[in-house]
């Protein structure tokens, strides 16, 4: 992939709602937010939108492992022999 397509994928992925991306999503986004606010060339007003960004990123992979936790919980309940 060029820099030119990561670059674009980033910005399609800062526009994309946070609350329709999918763990995988986040994650990733979430992991270029790291990268960007860790190489010190973003300026900061940059880096106050990155951080808030990756704050909302970082509850929705939370608020989608606790949706997947209840599943499993679920699943493992259905499952468990009756005594």
């Amino acid at each position: 992939m060029t820099e030119a397509e990561k670059t674009m994928t980033s910005a399609e992925q800062a526009n994309s709602p946070i609350e329709e991306m999918t763990f995988e999503q986040a994650a990733a986004e979430l992991d270029s937010i790291v990268e960007q606010l860790n190489s010190g060339s973003v300026q900061l007003d940059g880096m106050i939108a990155l951080y808030e960004r990756g704050v909302a990123l970082s509850d929705r992979c939370m608020q989608l492992l606790k949706e997947y936790d209840g599943r499993i919980e679920k699943a493992v309940r259905r499952s468990a022999p009756t005594e």
